[in-house]
């Protein structure tokens, strides 16, 4: 005659487990575990059912246009002011993902009131150049880095990402269609716009089910056409570009239009520019919208340092900044320098000054490449920077002015240096 089976618990569900060397709780809690794992796996099965077109070079269709326009003199060039004959253009949409890529002449776009980038800024850009060498080559400068800082920005603002490389062909294409507009001389590029915003025509805030990334194109000459100047500079605490935890550190097109007031304003006090200083330590981050360099020499040892300010959200991973301390790396260290990416207060920058210890200090950028500083205003006076009166660059801005372009431009033969 069997026994009815009655429940146990406490300490007898225990013992009967250890007679029996049957793990009773443990095979309930297995049990359990693999339900939740096997429905959550369903839903996640279910949801990557959905496969979206990649970017595919391949599918470029090109139409040229009928209507070249004339070339400027290379004197009469002013920075983003004239574009080029075509343009890149590329759709995407949740559905289907990226359609076939197109070169068509130069357009105005046509987007609804309602399109979400005119409300919730979804938009991203990339700058680039394209240069030609003594050969007549045409050259781009790390795209590699600029497509990966890109999908950085796009994923950030829920726009949709891409293959880097597909996106480089597709550049590349294009620029050596309007190669004719880079005349041929030093100091003169094709400057490049990557750009993508939200196209969806909705008011409700969501990811955008359509977006549009395009490339523009503008001839461009010397940043300085005057020659190469040095810049003043007013520290700007009052007003906060970036911080850490936000997206000041991605190239949002959001990120910009909030810089333009400072900037403003210190030009109104007779400055080229603004030093945006972080925290109440006053950390020294940013000149403009450019990266920031200062070489000083350390108060203890004498040695030589070539310092930036750190990626810890305060600044934009500036492609010309992440190749300034490569090459500083390579060429600096072995004479003898220290390069450092780390935190650096203007209380610090003002101390070596006094002292006679500050070398030189410069923003870099895509634009400029290098822009050197004579003097920072800060708390009513003014910090020299290192340069003499008659100097408008110091010997290390022009060393690095050099190794840049001497890459860019095709001089010296370097795995940076893209050929189109």
């Amino acid at each position: 005659m069997m026994r009815p089976l009655i429940p146990r618990c406490g300490s007898a569900l225990r013992a009967a487990a250890m007679q029996s060397r049957r793990p009773l709780l443990t095979n309930t809690w297995q049990t359990a575990a693999v339900s939740a794992q096997r429905s959550y796996s369903i839903q996640a099965k279910a949801a990557s059912d959905i496969k979206q077109q990649p970017l595919d070079a391949s599918k470029l269709v090109v139409e040229k246009t009928h209507h070249q326009k004339a070339l400027k003199k290379p004197e009469e060039l002013i920075f983003g002011r004239n574009f080029t004959d075509h343009m890149l253009t590329i759709e995407w949409n949740a559905e289907t993902g990226w359609l076939a890529p197109k070169i068509t002449p130069y357009q105005n776009l046509s987007l609804d009131p309602a399109t979400c980038v005119f409300h919730y800024a979804f938009e991203c850009f990339e700058g680039m150049k394209a240069y030609k060498d003594a050969k007549g080559q045409v050259r781009l400068f790390r795209p590699d880095k600029n497509m990966a800082r890109f999908n950085k920005s796009a994923a950030r603002i829920a726009l949709p990402t891409f293959d880097s490389d597909a996106l480089t062909q597709l550049i590349s294409t294009f620029t050596k269609l309007e190669s004719r507009f880079i005349p041929d001389a030093r100091g003169y590029s094709l400057y490049l716009r990557p750009t993508m915003i939200g196209t969806q025509k909705t008011l409700g805030v969501g990811p955008p089910g359509s977006a549009l990334l395009y490339v523009i194109a503008s001839p461009v000459g010397p940043y300085y056409p005057t020659g190469f100047k040095a810049v003043s500079l007013e520290a700007t605490d009052y007003a906060v570009r970036a911080w850490p935890g936000g997206v000041g550190d991605k190239k949002l097109g959001a990120n910009y239009a909030p810089c333009i007031v400072p900037q403003r304003e210190a030009m109104s006090r007779g400055f080229q520019q603004n030093l945006w200083l972080f925290g109440e330590e006053e950390y020294v981050t940013e000149v403009g919208t450019m990266n920031f360099f200062v070489a000083i020499k350390n108060k203890k040892t004498g040695q030589k340092e070539l310092i930036t300010a750190p990626l810890d959200g305060t600044i934009l991973e500036g492609v010309t900044r992440d190749s300034i301390l490569t090459l500083a790396r390579e060429r600096l260290v072995p004479e003898g320098w220290k390069v450092e990416e780390r935190k650096f207060t203007m209380k610090e920058m003002d101390e070596a000054a006094s002292e006679g210890r500050l070398i030189e200090a410069f923003g870099a950028g895509t634009a400029a490449i290098v822009s050197p500083v004579r003097a920072i205003s800060w708390r009513g006076k003014l910090v020299n920077c290192g340069l003499k009166e008659h100097e408008e660059s110091g010997e290390l801005t022009m060393r690095v002015k050099n190794w840049m372009e001497g890459i860019q431009y095709g001089d010296e033969e370097h795995e940076w240096s893209y050929v189109c």
